[in-house]
Order: C-alpha cells, then sequence, then structure tokens
C-alpha cells in the first residue's frame, strides 16, 4: 500500500481533465443539464415500478410475497455495484462508463418489457440497477468538466435533479398505471433513455483524468458481496424472521466479509480505496453522517406514500361490514341489515386518504420536490461561499424538526403536505451538501469510489430505517373488533394497515438519528471553508 494518499491519486492538472474554463455559459449548462437528466433514470423507474408492483404480480402468479424483489434486487444491486463502477470510472473514464451503464439500462427495460419469466425479469432488474451508479460518475464528470466557480452549483443541481423523477415521476406513472399496461412504464423509460444516450454521447465530453492502476478484484468481491448480502437480510429479514438463523446467515456473513475488506485493502498494492483516505476523518464523517441520515431518507419516502394512499377508517369498517355480512349469508342463508353489524377499529387509526398515485404527486410530492430542487441550487452557491458544513447542519436540524412533526400533528394529507414541503428544503440542502463535501475531500483521482461509498452508506442507511421502522409498524396492526346483534363474534386483523403509534415511534427513531447525524456535522472539522471545486485537497 502507498506510503501517503497522492502516491496512487496524482492530483488534477488543469489542461489534462477537458475542463469547460474556456466554453460559453450556454455549452457549460447544456453539458450540466444532459448529464443531470442522464442520472433521474434511476429514480424516475424506482417512482413508476413501485406504484405498478401490484399490476406487475398478476403476470407472475407463482410469486406471491416474493413479487417485493422486483424493487429489492434493484436497491440491493445497484448499491453493490456502484462502488466498483465508480471506481473504473476513475480507471477507464467516466463517460464511457455513463454510456455503459445507460446501455445496460436500457437492455434490462426491454426484457422487463416483453419478458413473462421471473427470472429474467429479475436478470432485467439487475441489469436496470446498473443505472444507480450514473449520480455516482455524475459527481466526477461535474467536478472534471464544470469551471472550477460552477462545481458546488452542478453538484447541488445534480444531486437534486431538474424534477424529471421528483416531479414527473409520480404524475407520469400515475397515469401509466391507471390507464395502460404495466409493461408501458419499462418501454417508456426505454425510450427515454434510448433518446438520453446518444445526447450524452454527443454533448458530454469525456474526461480525460484516469487513475493509473488495475482494478483490484479481491477487494472488489468483498465489498459487493458484504454489502449485498447485508442489504438482503435488512430488506427480507422481516419476511424471513430476523432471528432465524438461516436469515442471520446472510447478515453475519455480509458483515463479515465487509470487515475483511478493509484488512485485506492495507495489503495490497493497489487497493480499490485508500483505507487511509476512507478512515480519515474528511471521508469516514461524511460516510457516517450519510448513514444516519438516511434512516429519515428511506422512512420518510416508505411512511408518507403509504399513509396518504391508505384508505381511511371507514372505508375499512364499510369494507368488514360488508364482508360479515356476506359470511353469515353464505353460512346461514340470512339476510341482516348493515344496522345489525357494529365493526370497531382497536387501535384505529387516523391517516388514510385513498389518494392515488396521481393524486399523491400532485397534492404532495410535487412540492417536496419543487422545494427540494430550489434547496439544492440555493445550497450550491451557499457552499461555494462558506463550504458545504453550514448547510449539512442546517438540512439535519430541519430533518430532526420535520421527523417529529410528523409524529405529533394530524395525519391528514394537507399537514403531511406542508410537513413534506419543509422536508422538501432538508432533502435538497442534504443532497447538495454530501457529495461537495466528499469532492473537497478526496482526491481526483478517488472520486469515483468515495463517491460510490457514500451511495452504499445511504443504501444501507434507508434498509436500515424502513427494516427498523416496519418492526415497529408490525408490532401495531389494525384489528376490527366485530359484532352481530350486540354479541362478540371475531377479532380480524386488518392486513397491511397499522396503528398511528406504529408511525409514530418510526418517526421518533429516525428523528433520533437524524439528531446523533446532526451531532456529527456539529463536531465535523471538514467543510467550513469556501468550496474550491475539489482544488483544496
Amino acid at each position: 500500500m502507498s506510503t501517503s494518499l497522492e502516491a496512487t491519486t496524482p492530483r488534477e492538472p488543469a489542461d489534462l481533465s477537458g475542463r469547460l474554463d474556456g466554453a460559453s455559459k450556454l455549452r457549460i449548462f447544456t453539458v450540466l443539464a444532459v448529464i443531470v437528466l442522464f442520472t433521474e433514470v434511476a429514480p424516475m423507474q424506482f417512482v413508476m415500478v413501485s406504484a405498478a408492483l401490484r399490476q406487475i404480480a398478476p403476470a407472475f402468479p407463482d410469486q406471491g410475497a416474493n413479487i417485493n424483489w422486483a424493487i429489492i434486487i434493484f436497491g440491493v444491486i445497484g448499491a453493490a455495484a456502484s462502488p466498483l463502477i465508480g471506481k473504473m470510472s476513475d480507471i477507464w473514464g467516466k463517460k464511457r462508463m455513463f454510456l455503459l451503464c445507460g446501455v445496460l439500462f436500457l437492455i434490462g427495460c426491454a426484457i422487463c418489457a416483453i419478458t413473462s419469466d421471473w427470472i429474467l425479469f429479475l436478470f432485467g432488474r439487475g441489469l436496470q440497477a446498473t443505472a444507480i451508479a450514473t449520480a455516482i460518475i455524475s459527481y466526477g464528470l461535474i467536478r472534471d468538466l464544470m469551471p472550477r466557480k460552477y462545481v458546488p452549483i452542478g453538484l447541488g443541481v445534480a444531486s437534486t435533479g431538474l424534477g424529471v423523477s421528483a416531479v414527473a415521476g409520480p404524475l407520469i406513472g400515475g397515469y401509466i398505471v391507471d390507464h395502460h399496461s404495466w409493461r408501458a412504464i419499462f418501454w417508456f423509460l426505454f425510450v427515454f433513455t434510448l433518446i438520453m444516450i446518444p445526447l450524452v454521447a454527443l454533448i458530454v465530453p469525456e474526461s480525460r483524468l484516469r487513475t493509473p492502476q488495475r482494478l483490484d478484484i479481491a477487494g472488489s468481491v468483498l465489498l459487493a458481496a458484504g454489502a449485498t448480502l447485508t442489504l438482503i437480510y435488512l430488506d427480507k429479514g422481516q419476511d424471513w424472521g430476523w432471528a432465524k438463523p438461516s436469515t442471520l446467515a446472510w447478515l453475519i456473513v455480509g458483515l463479515l466479509l465487509l470487515v475483511a475488506f478493509p484488512i485485506v485493502e492495507t495489503r495490497v498494492r493497489q487497493p480499490i480505496m485508500d483505507m487511509k483516505l476512507l478512515f480519515h476523518p474528511r471521508v469516514s464523517v461524511v460516510l457516517f453522517i450519510g448513514l444516519l441520515a438516511s434512516f429519515m431518507i428511506g422512512y420518510q419516502g416508505y411512511a408518507v406514500g403509504y399513509m396518504t394512499q391508505s384508505p381511511p377508517a371507514s372505508e375499512v369498517t364499510a369494507g368488514v361490514v360488508q364482508g360479515t355480512l356476506a359470511q353469515i349469508q353464505a353460512q346461514t342463508g340470512q339476510r341482516l341489515p348493515a344496522q345489525a353489524v357494529q365493526v370497531v377499529l382497536d387501535p384505529g387509526y387516523s391517516y388514510g386518504d385513498n389518494l392515488t398515485l396521481l393524486g399523491f404527486g400532485v397534492n404532495v410530492a410535487l412540492a417536496q420536490a419543487v422545494l427540494g430542487m430550489i434547496a439544492g441550487l440555493a445550497a450550491g452557491f451557499w457552499i461555494r461561499r462558506s463550504g458545504g458544513r453550514l448547510p449539512l447542519i442546517a438540512a439535519l436540524a430541519v430533518m430532526v424538526v420535520t421527523a417529529f412533526a410528523y409524529a405529533v400533528t394530524e395525519h391528514s394529507w394537507g399537514v403531511i403536505a406542508v410537513i413534506s414541503a419543509v422536508y422538501g428544503l432538508a432533502f435538497g440542502m442534504y443532497y447538495a451538501s454530501t457529495p461537495n463535501l466528499i469532492v473537497e475531500g478526496v482526491p481526483a483521482g478517488q472520486q469515483g469510489i468515495s463517491a460510490g461509498m457514500l451511495g452504499v452508506m445511504h443504501s444501507m442507511g434507508a434498509a436500515v430505517g424502513i427494516a427498523v421502522a416496519t418492526a415497529f409498524l408490525n408490532a401495531n396492526p389494525v384489528r376490527a373488533e366485530v359484532s352481530v346483534a350486540g354479541n362478540h363474534v371475531a377479532t380480524k386483523e386488518i392486513p397491511l394497515l397499522f396503528a398511528d403509534r406504529g408511525y409514530e415511534l418510526g418517526f421518533y427513531f429516525v428523528a433520533v438519528s437524524a439528531a446523533v447525524a446532526l451531532a456529527g456535522a456539529l463536531w465535523m472539522k471538514h467543510g467550513r471553508t469556501a468550496a474550491t471545486g475539489g482544488t483544496a485537497f
């Protein structure tokens, strides 16, 4: 292993990176827009495919609850592959790997759109998962290509996007789900990517910066396999049983591989990432904050969508009444009036607006997304003047406040929408701050792998947040106490509905995790001076 960070990570000469210093503003911002639009495809497909999961399930009737692998495999493979693809972009070229991810995503879309075979469908989803790495690569492209003064702003825009996924995703996805086959989603994504690939090829120049080394196969396997097994445990532990030996084996082996990763990397001549750099506070503290903040980010997206799209209690009660009447008639032949059946939900719940995906996008997600984009852009200017630490502190403080607000306020969609809009400010500032802190904290030759490690922390944090919160939800189911003519006859657990307390405990949990992340940001020594666009290291 090298004796200094600079030995394995050469500095970035201004005349070798291909920086657009002499280009017009139109040229600069056109390149930025194309890069950002290309990275939108991964979050956009997540919104659309998640919404269409109920429609996809009948096409694979033998899978049952395993249908959620359509979502899990995308996140798991994407998280595991991102640092490796990021490292490949350091070695072989960022634009080259950017386009390769697009081609693989395109092939995956075509497979998912036409196949009726479950294994082949999952293979297609795995190919699509490589698109997650486009965000990682985009940070390096922006660092290498944008004039220095635009790098913090460009990273702010890239991190929150141009609205295609956050704004258009729910709207387009909702329309497709409501009016067309689920396969139309994959054809839409196919066409979008087919348009973007030549635009990237023609408009975005290649960064000339390369890290002269071979890909470390041993480190790559340890990191990818460890992350994959750990994420599978977090994603499927609830279904398989957290404490079952066969389930715990996934976690134990995954953690052992992750522990072995730095041990092996300190003993190879050209590690996938310099371990001195990985454990330096300017990187490790950002990764720690990213892990904890993602508890909130993952859970907020899960809980808010679920709460607002669930049916109201009155509709559930009416459904139980009708089901009970139908059951009595089938068993006894009697037709009883609806008034003969009394249903009490115990515990009850106060959320539930029965919003469609399109309704959720218009009424809740739109304001959050727009304010997130504005905050990301504004944070870029702020970071250019004072560094990434203060915007990160502001973002985490707002996360803490909004997490508590979700827990203690009324759970109607209007109140949730207002809190979500405020949360959007935190989302934008957070995702503008963290990549800027990484850019300012690592050499250009380690940019891809460093951003990839941040991506792994984000994926693991979101998985942990959802897993812990799901445990709270499952411990607080909604039950219907059914009485007929004043006599108690049954207690029925309502599937996929949970008491307010379950969601509230989840928000308290992520509020505490965000508060710990905030403490880390307050302590952090890195990011206290104006951002330089990557020349400070």
